[in-house]
């Protein structure tokens, strides 16, 4: 039996997405936002209009443990092939392989979109969320140096990019 489960997210699940994503706001470098989302902006963030992207809830024994977005990469036609990959777990549950089977099932749903690319944009601080992309067969495509300032510390991101 598969304990780990993904439902899309609707509106009466935004609260508890963004609980997740604001833990994350103020206690890390995994998100470059510094103030913490409100209703609005997070249901802007995750809820897309075109049905072409997804953003799901990641269950285990029906406990919703974290979200999985397939976002746009870039406002522009051309990218229209490629999407954002991103994972938010609660804390409690990194590293038991629930992020592993997240990626497993957003590829799953972007090759039924019909897209070519998925890219994900990490902190380089963020060296879990690097080694499990790269365990998953993403390479790191690009690196931006000191693009984020963050509790103190100029920050670099690397994209990491997986061809489908």
């Amino acid at each position: 039996m598969n304990t780990v489960t993904f439902e899309e997210i609707t509106i009466d699940d935004i609260q508890e997405v963004r609980e997740i994503y604001n833990y994350y706001v103020m206690n890390s470098t995994i998100s470059f936002h510094t103030e913490e989302l409100n209703m609005d902006q997070m249901r802007e963030s995750v809820l897309n209009k075109n049905p072409k992207f997804k953003s799901c809830l990641i269950k285990e024994y029906q406990e919703m443990v974290g979200y999985v977005l397939l976002a746009p990469y870039k406002n522009k036609q051309a990218y229209d092939v490629s999407a954002e990959v991103t994972i938010y777990l609660k804390p409690d549950y990194l590293g038991q392989g629930i992020g592993s089977k997240a990626i497993a099932f957003i590829e799953g749903t972007a090759r039924e979109q019909g897209f070519h690319t998925l890219i994900a944009t990490i902190c380089m601080e963020n060296a879990r969320s690097i080694k499990l992309f790269e365990k998953n067969g993403y390479e790191q495509c690009a690196l931006f140096k000191e693009v984020g300032y963050k509790f103190g510390r100029r920050l670099d991101i690397g994209s990491f990019q997986k061809i489908l």
